[in-house]
């Protein structure tokens, strides 16, 4: 049966070293259908077709003139090429004290001569299977630490930008409140948006880093349902109105308006997906933000958020795209309306975490809308 090592599809190797021709056909004969074989006539060959060609498995004859198989395995042990190497011992001589000699400098196993095929294939496929093993764990830990590695640079990279983030919105506070012109006020609230939609990118950056790190969590407190719908209305509506948009809110009046979750998420993908509609609006477009309640069952509350607009759309093959992390539905309206698909793969997130689903139903350019539900508790 053939061997590969992990993950490659590639055969894996087996160096044969004797100094008898007729032992090294042998062991190709019993060895080369599975195998990638290399061959050496001597200790000296041996050492330097390991470092040449690093073989998975080395089969060293112990007895051979100039350098013999105990010397071979003692120059390949020191080596840090080939020090990893297991070495599996072909010899014809039958003692324990020979045996132990080979083990204790580093030898894996042995095979006597003369050879059985079957206890040849056997004794190799063991040491490979262990090659393999290790191998494929060291890829998974080396994954694994590369995934944290991205993480811990991301959420210091996102702490980083938030800080001067931070001093920008308090002097833009600052200049406020001391009075200026109409047109500077205007030009400072251009500021103050951009400003806002860099926090926003950092904090997803932040998320996503929690995510890939499990450390994403979802904290419940009671909240004010009507008074969150209103601070995204005030945040979202600046930009509608630059784009003379119409933005209009539709609430259930049987919705609570004092409820238990997490205001912040709740409130991170509503605003998410109002922003996205303001982004791929038109001028003159409209957005309508809907918000109802579908059931009412032992103080717990299911919600259905409704996000519609009149703007480009999406086609159905683009859809499938839209909640995955860092994938954009097309490059070219990625750099008119800027974005790097944190967004909606965050929203995703989000809502699983509160007992929910998010979908979308679209066409191209005759606009799309978003739903989800999610599940409150009675506050």
């Amino acid at each position: 049966m053939e061997q590969t090592t992990a993950d490659s599809g590639v055969k894996n190797s087996i160096l044969i070293v004797d100094d008898e021709r007729t032992n090294l056909v042998a062991l190709t004969q019993i060895l080369n259908e599975g195998y990638t074989i290399y061959a050496a006539k001597n200790g000296q060959q041996a050492i330097t077709a390991a470092k040449e060609f690093l073989p998975d498995v080395i089969l060293l004859d112990v007895l051979m003139p100039e350098m013999d198989g105990y010397n071979a395995i003692g120059e390949l042990k020191k080596s840090d090429e080939t020090k990893r190497i297991p070495v599996i011992f072909i010899t014809g001589l039958n003692d324990t004290d020979s045996e132990k000699k080979g083990l204790a400098l580093g030898a894996s196993d042995y095979i006597q001569k003369p050879f059985n095929p079957d206890i040849v294939r056997l004794r190799v496929e063991n040491q490979l299977k262990i090659v393999n093993y290790t191998r494929t764990l060291a890829a998974k830990e080396e994954v694994e630490y590369l995934s944290r590695a991205k993480s811990e640079f991301l959420a210091r990279m996102s702490h980083e930008m938030r800080t001067p983030m931070n001093a920008i919105k308090g002097m833009m506070q600052i200049i406020k409140m001391r009075g200026v012109p109409d047109n500077i006020k205007d030009n400072l609230g251009k500021i103050d948006t951009a400003s806002e939609q860099m926090m926003r990118l950092i904090d997803d950056a932040l998320d996503i880093s929690g995510m890939e790190y499990g450390i994403f969590k979802i904290v419940n407190s009671v909240f004010n349902f009507n008074a969150m719908i209103e601070a995204i209305s005030q945040a979202v509506g600046y930009n509608a109105s630059e784009k003379k948009q119409t933005l209009k809110f539709d609430i259930d009046p049987a919705i609570p308006s004092s409820l238990e979750g997490d205001e912040k998420r709740l409130k991170q993908v509503i605003t998410s997906l109002l922003a996205n509609a303001v982004k791929f609006t038109p001028e003159n477009g409209e957005i309508i933000f809907e918000a109802r309640m579908l059931n009412d069952e032992n103080d717990i509350v299911t919600l259905q958020i409704d996000v519609s607009d009149n703007g480009i759309g999406i086609s159905k093959e683009q859809q499938s795209k839209l909640f995955n992390i860092f994938e954009q539905i097309d490059g070219g309206n990625t750099r008119k309306y800027g974005g790097i698909g944190l967004g909606l793969a965050l929203s995703k997130h989000i809502i699983g975490k509160m007992g929910g689903d998010i979908w979308i139903e679209s066409e191209l350019e005759k606009g799309s809308k978003f739903f989800f539900t999610c599940k409150l508790r009675k506050g």
